[in-house]
């Protein structure tokens, strides 16, 4: 890690960085020629923009999010669901992507459902979501569980580098919302605990410096093999004696 990308543990009213060549970002705040934390997290700086990466915390609801939810309440036009906020989100039966009678609003989802919706609107009135971007919908197979919210970007990784690795390693489809509700999909329920369990590793570590690389290690000594790899012992596998 390069010593623009190092990141730091810091916590409310440390001193990240000194100059007028920095900018405050997310969870930091410029205090005359210093930036200084908002919250305890990661410091990182990239460009000179400083931001801090929260450890701790609440999920707050934002426009955009990808969510996973419970299915609470099943109303004249919607169903009200649970996406751990201190509010319940509503689905309108206009935000599903296909027709639905309002007479049969529970065979898009039943009471307990849990389903991967996106939110469209936080407002006064509540929270509102949507169904019809792609790989949003009911969940009918897989495992779901829950991590603390602030631990969903390293989760992720850097442009989604950490979930690759995951999904290299254990071969299941994850979707991880940003409510911090995990669900993974894999062929085998062998392979989605394998996933869950490197997701629990990262959690407990998300603090260290040089994550990623700590996670091939744990992989590997885990007894993981990478796709890759796979296909090419299943290849040379495949080949005859002359």
């Amino acid at each position: 890690m390069t010593e623009e990308h190092k990141r730091t543990v810091v916590i409310p009213g440390e001193t990240i960085k000194e100059g007028d060549a920095y900018l405050p970002g997310e969870g930091t705040e410029k205090q005359g020629n210093k930036i200084v934390a908002l919250r305890y997290g990661l410091a990182e700086e990239h460009n000179r923009l400083v931001k801090v990466i929260p450890l701790s915390g609440v999920y707050q609801p934002r426009r955009g999010n990808i969510v996973i939810g419970k299915c609470n309440l099943i109303t004249f036009n919607g169903w009200v669901i649970d996406i751990g906020t201190a509010e319940n989100a509503f689905l309108p039966i206009m935000e599903t992507p296909r027709y639905v009678a309002k007479d049969r609003l529970d065979e898009v989802m039943k009471i307990g459902d849990i389903c991967v919706v996106q939110i469209f609107s936080v407002n006064g009135r509540g929270i509102d979501l949507t169904m019809k971007a792609r790989g949003l919908g009911r969940i009918d197979e897989g495992i779901v569980f829950r991590i603390n919210s602030n631990k969903v970007p390293r989760v992720i990784g850097k442009e989604g580098s950490m979930i690759k690795i995951i999904r290299d390693y254990t071969n299941c489809n994850i979707t991880v919302g940003q409510n911090g509700y995990i669900w993974i999909k894999g062929d085998k329920i062998e392979d989605e605990l394998f996933a869950k369990k490197a997701i629990m590793f990262i959690t407990e570590k998300s603090f260290m410096e040089g994550l990623t690389e700590k996670v091939e290690e744990w992989f590997k000594e885990n007894g993981g093999v990478k796709k890759e790899t796979k296909k090419s012992e299943e290849k040379s596998g495949d080949k005859k004696e002359d």
